[in-house]
């Protein structure tokens, strides 16, 4: 009982407030309603009937697990928005109003972001930032088109992603995110043999770490050296010749296959030594193939922030593009056009020859060393099929 007439409370060094001295029950049912909050260090708004940040998320969650199912999005993606939905509850209560959030609020939470998320925080850097923004804006954009709240909600200036420039700025800092030849070479030659035959995927085909997870007996052709499926990310058509090196790493693969414990996976071609695929686990969304490169990368001594089994996707896009025929690296990339890009609504057909021709241009890249003075240039053994 404090001695302006009120029942009072202090929490985290600050005196707070709770009804007159003739209302006892009022004052502890509002402590009780905000006692959360003002234990959290947030700072409680007054709350009634309507969309609270708990059920927005829920039902926002409940709406991409039905695209999970229907194979329109990722797991791996579900789970990147799960995370982000805890941190709205972690900031903004449980049961705070998503009417009376306001630009101050989300000004905390973009400063909550920086901090990273989980038990072992790290700051995150402007591009983890920038997705953490984005995924948080379709939570609340997602409750207006739903029509769970009757105007959009102003996030204010506070809220924005990074600018550009300090993206590039990022990216300079970090260093160019690409492997040289003899790198890559080392990595083949110390990676098992599932391992060893993704690296060379990567840097063969362009595939990234979901493209090797995921990577079915369907779509392989080692007969004629050729793999041709959708991008699961994008739906575009994907078409790329394999190399002589790549098709004996995935057959040697292939020839120690374990069976997989679950029959649903029995048309994937890396099954690890436990009888599972190779995809990020649900609960914790570690990525096996991109654990086990960074292993490899310390081993080699060639570890640095922004390098891993990603990198290899860039080092093709990088090399394939100085065959100059970008069309075709696009098509083995799998990239979507761009809005502007009218030569791509144009183009009815991608002839083979091209595809071999990028192929053959980042191989030779890869494998073809510089000779000494005192020797004669190597030559660099035929594709297959040729």
């Amino acid at each position: 009982a404090h001695n302006n007439g009120q029942w009072a409370k202090k929490v985290r060094g600050r005196t707070r407030l709770f009804g007159p001295w003739d209302d006892p029950q009022g004052a502890l049912d509002k402590w009780l309603a905000q006692k959360d909050d003002l234990l959290a260090g947030r700072e409680p708004r007054e709350t009634g009937d309507g969309l609270t940040v708990d059920f927005l998320v829920q039902q926002f969650l409940a709406t991409k697990e039905a695209l999970v199912d229907n194979g329109e999005l990722t797991r791996r993606h579900w789970e990147d928005y799960k995370v982000t939905g805890a941190k709205l509850i972690e900031v903004f209560g449980r049961n705070r109003l998503v009417t009376d959030l306001r630009p101050d609020d989300f000004e905390k939470l973009r400063k909550e972001f920086t901090k990273g998320h989980g038990k072992r925080r790290r700051g995150h850097g402007p591009t983890t930032l920038t997705n953490d923004i984005g995924r948080a804006r379709s939570f609340f954009n997602y409750a207006y088109k739903q029509g769970l709240v009757d105007r959009p909600i102003v996030f204010g200036d506070g809220f924005k992603k990074p600018s550009q420039r300090v993206l590039r700025c990022e990216r300079q800092k970090k260093g160019k995110k690409m492997f040289t030849a003899k790198q890559i070479r080392a990595m083949i030659r110390k990676a098992g043999p599932q391992l060893k035959a993704m690296i060379l995927l990567g840097i063969n085909c362009g595939m990234g770490n979901t493209d090797c997870a995921t990577f079915t007996l369907p779509i392989l052709d080692l007969k004629t050296g050729w793999i041709d499926y959708g991008r699961r990310k994008t739906g575009i058509e994907r078409r790329c010749r394999l190399w002589p090196e790549t098709i004996n790493a995935i057959t040697g693969v292939l020839t120690r296959r374990r069976e997989p414990k679950d029959k649903a996976h029995a048309d994937k071609v890396f099954i690890t030594k436990y009888g599972f695929p190779w995809t990020p686990k649900a609960k914790t969304g570690d990525c096996p193939i991109s654990k086990e490169t960074a292993k490899l990368l310390k081993e080699l001594k060639i570890h640095r922030p922004g390098l891993g089994f990603y990198t290899l996707r860039h080092t093709f896009e990088t090399i394939g593009g100085e065959s100059l025929d970008q069309a075709a690296v696009d098509r083995i990339m799998g990239h979507a056009p761009h809005s502007n890009d009218m030569s791509a609504v144009y183009r009815e057909r991608m002839t083979d020859k091209r595809l071999h021709r990028v192929a053959n241009h980042v191989r030779s890249w890869l494998f073809t060393r510089k000779p000494c003075k005192s020797s004669a240039a190597p030559v660099s053994p035929s594709p297959a099929g040729e």
